[in-house]
């Protein structure tokens, strides 16, 4: 991927403007205001909820936090007004699946994405990790596809995958989609073996590859449209002191263009966690990139695109992996795993976010450049900062929660951060999901009210 000099200058001179009055705006508590007031579930679910236009956010209606599997409808919610809308409903739905959620809108086009299960389900073929899809809805026709092709039938298709897409996010160009993934065929050698097969990693899909054919002999193949591949191997015993991940998880886009190398040149990449084993034998989550070549049909050194009966799908050529975090000596190694977050990234691509433990155990953000060096510190609370780190769309502002408030604040170029302004009171209860509209003057989040998850809206003075 390259970028001229005029065209890269075009784009940072809007940037640098903006980055030179964010701290301006980001100062005192932002008008906040309850967008959604149904009696049920809106989970937004850290994803990209709002529409290109910033009108409308996107959400499912799980009946909890873990029930994908028992929910029938995506919806969206028109922010000025809280007048909602179907956008698609599951036919045959029941306790088993298949299952909708973790939506996600397209950065221009009134396209959406979500986790959809595998129809149709029942008590033997329920709903799980291993049995969906990614499923795209076009608003503007009124047409679905399946994203991802599925063919559990051997000897397999390259391009295709064979069991679970999950959380799907939508790249800045929005020609690709990354996500995590669980393997059918791996679950079930784990399961009649009793070995470790079943492990997750870290897949794309590009838009502009097309799928091959499956195979329709099976009910659990599916045909679908984007080309489909991993890019992180993983393997189920890490050796010892080794960069061998036996999961890799809570990934993201790195930048809205992908990072800019040393050398000047343009890569798209995909971040994310990775477990490792240390030298005692000890379990270490540390932070990891991947890049993604252009070409992802390209067959690498690992093995097949495809899988075999036995293994995984490898990687194509030009899938890198590169270690960025080496805590195992810090006082508290790895990063925090006590509860669910990603890994994010600056909107330029030069730094990654993440939440790990300072001297005194407590949980804060710490920023990696995505080239390689130090992390550093910039949050300084006294009590554990609680969500995952979201980035403004065109700045390097970053927001998250900290009992139960929600902060913002800014890096410069060397990763110095500017003062932690809190922009909502303390609510005493669970604030989560935090979510940057595309203009970055909005921040939607999630809390409960009288049981039910709602929909808020943090809106710039």
């Amino acid at each position: 991927m390259q970028m001229t000099h005029n065209k890269l200058k075009n784009w940072l001179l809007p940037v640098l403007l903006i980055m030179s009055t964010s701290t301006l705006f980001s100062q005192g508590l932002w008008q906040i205001r309850q967008v959604t007031n149904q009696a049920q579930n809106h989970a937004m679910d850290n994803n990209q909820n709002f529409s290109p236009d910033d009108a409308w956010i996107v959400y499912d209606t799980r009946p909890d936090e873990g029930g994908i599997g028992e929910n029938a409808v995506i919806e969206k919610v028109n922010v000025a007004t809280g007048k909602t809308k179907v956008i698609y409903k599951t036919k045959n739905a029941d306790k088993f699946g298949p299952g909708v959620g973790a939506v996600s809108y397209h950065p221009t086009e009134n396209e959406v994405v979500f986790i959809h299960g595998l129809p149709p389900t029942s008590q033997e073929n329920p709903y799980a990790m291993h049995r969906r899809l990614g499923k795209i809805v076009n608003e503007s026709t009124k047409k679905s596809y399946w994203m991802d092709s599925r063919d559990v039938s051997a000897p397999f298709t390259a391009g295709a995958l064979r069991g679970g897409t999950h959380r799907h996010q939508w790249s800045g160009d929005g020609d690709w989609l990354g996500y995590t993934y669980n393997d059918a065929l791996m679950f079930d050698l784990e399961e009649k073996t009793g070995n470790t097969y079943n492990l997750r990693t870290v897949g794309v899909s590009a838009r502009n590859i097309k799928s091959p054919k499956v195979s329709a002999s099976t009910g659990e193949n599916f045909q679908g449209e984007w080309y489909s591949v991993l890019v992180v191997k993983v393997v189920p015993n890490p050796q010892p002191g080794s960069e061998e991940i036996s999961k890799a998880y809570s990934d993201w886009w790195v930048g809205q263009n992908g990072y800019q190398k040393p050398n000047g040149s343009w890569q798209r990449a995909r971040a994310f966690l990775g477990d490792l084993v240390t030298s005692k034998g000890e379990k270490l989550t540390e932070v990891f990139v991947v890049d993604v070549p252009e070409d992802i049909t390209v067959e690498g050194t690992e093995g097949p695109l495809a899988g075999t009966s036995t293994t995984m799908p490898m990687p194509p050529a030009g899938a890198t992996v590169r270690r960025l975090t080496f805590t195992e000596g810090d006082k508290y190694p790895g990063v925090t795993t006590e509860f669910r977050h990603w890994v994010t990234s600056s909107m330029d691509g030069a730094f990654l976010s993440y939440l790990a433990k300072d001297k005194n155990g407590i949980d804060q953000v710490f920023i990696i450049p995505v080239n390689g060096g130090a992390p550093k510190q910039v949050s300084f609370h006294s009590t554990p900062v609680q969500s995952t780190v979201r980035w403004h769309p065109k700045t390097r502002e970053f927001a998250y929660v900290c009992n139960d408030q929600i902060f913002v604040n800014t890096i410069d170029e060397k990763m110095n951060p500017g003062k932690a302004n809190a922009i909502s009171p303390e609510f005493g209860k669970r604030t989560y999901a935090i979510n940057y509209s595309n203009d970055g003057k909005k921040i939607a989040f999630n809390q409960e009210v009288e049981s039910h998850v709602q929909i808020f809206v943090a809106e710039r003075p």
